[in-house]
């Protein structure tokens, strides 16, 4: 059926009726008094959002810019960097470290498995020359539906005294409890296309006083990224170049409905889709990729044996028309992920799994009892 399309994958996740409508208006002038008071508007919610009382600064971009611009502005070339790589976002943040001249040792994980914060404190305590200044890594990493250990990892880089945490919660903002002042995350970057509940296209920066610190330091180059010039203009309600107008319309509507669900409450319900869609796919023999109890409230990573992950994600999308995301790299055939990320309700949850399990039954692969996954899925809910 046309129109129909249904986003079960971590990004870009569906969106509002409310954030849609909002982001048709007519664009206004960027450097009018109207627009300064969205701005106002929105940097105050956005706060609320970081749970801080530092800047949260607002770009064009994705969430891979929101991290760019976090290392790049707080950091210099030579720098010594711990990075935690664990799929495939934290690759790129090893890849991203080395393009610009970063000295970088990898804190490695198994894809599935979370980062184990001890060997952050052992490499931590180990620098007595204190030479390591940044501590790099995902939050929810995506690409496995695994959910890192930020609140003890930032812990330690803290007592190191030095170092700063710059932590990817693209998929964790707005879908987990981050509080950045409470566990001493200095630079946090997301996107808009996320929890955010609006469609691509904006990328956001929380940086804390030592990362303004660090900033006065760094001496890598920037321009357009340039993270004081976003700080003087938003201190001005402004921003420093074009923005695109239409979504911060989307940002102040997206913000103002989290804000009315509350931040409890927003938590407890990815947590709730997290345990129905992992129940859903237990109950039907289906193996979950991340290691138990590491499971992301954002997505949920399975890996089916005996069945080949793509052909079951196109029957889903064929006969249902909900689009699940597949593996990445080594992991493609191999693994579907269900998204449970933002606008998501109880009924998109026991849709997917659904789907899920009459195409399995479709296809004759249906391992457990029909109907099985369904029950859990609606028994968690109702938990």
């Amino acid at each position: 059926m046309q129109d129909k399309l249904t986003l079960m994958i971590p990004g870009p996740t569906p969106v509002p009726e409310t954030v849609l409508l909002a982001m048709s208006r007519h664009p206004i002038g960027h450097r009018s008094a109207e627009f300064q008071k969205i701005v106002k508007r929105t940097t105050e919610q956005l706060k609320w959002l970081h749970q801080t009382s530092g800047d949260v600064l607002v770009m064009s971009g994705s969430g891979t810019a929101a991290m760019e611009a976090g290392i790049i502005n707080v950091l210099s070339r030579g720098d010594k960097v711990l990075c935690g790589d664990n799929g495939k976002f934290g690759e790129r943040w090893v890849k991203l470290s080395k393009a610009f001249g970063l000295e970088v040792q990898v804190i490695k994980a198994e894809w599935g498995q979370p980062l184990d914060p001890e060997a952050f404190r052992a490499a931590l305590e180990a620098d007595t020359a204190k030479e390591i200044r940044a501590v790099i890594l995902t939050h929810s990493e995506t690409s496995t539906g695994v959910i890192n250990d930020l609140q003890t990892i930032a812990a330690h880089v803290r007592a190191h005294g030095t170092a700063l945490t710059i932590a990817d919660c693209v998929t964790s903002l707005g879908a987990c409890d981050v509080p950045m002042d409470a566990w001493g995350l200095d630079v946090v970057g997301s996107g808009s296309q996320k929890g955010y509940m609006m469609p691509p296209g904006l990328a956001f920066v929380g940086m804390s006083d030592r990362a303004w610190t660090a900033y006065e330091r760094s001496d890598l180059p920037k321009f357009y990224l340039d993270l004081g010039k976003y700080r003087k203009a938003a201190h001005a309600d402004s921003n420093p170049f074009t923005p695109p107008v239409n979504l911060y319309f989307a940002l102040e509507a997206a913000l103002e409905m989290m804000q009315q669900e509350g931040l409890e409450s927003i938590v407890a319900r990815h947590a709730r889709h997290r345990a129905a869609a992992q129940a859903g796919m237990t109950a039907m023999g289906l193996p979950l990729y991340a290691a138990a109890g590491h499971g992301s409230p954002a997505i949920t990573a399975v890996a089916p044996e005996g069945v080949d992950a793509e052909v079951l994600r196109k029957a889903v999308k064929e006969r249902f028309d909900i689009l699940l995301a597949g593996g990445q790299d080594h992991l493609k055939g191999k693994v579907f992920r269900i998204g449970h990320l933002g606008f998501v309700c109880d009924r998109d949850v026991l849709t997917a799994v659904a789907a899920i399990e009459a195409t399995l039954q479709g296809l004759g692969l249906h391992k457990g009892t029909p109907g099985a996954g369904m029950a859990a899925t609606a028994a968690a809910l109702a938990g």
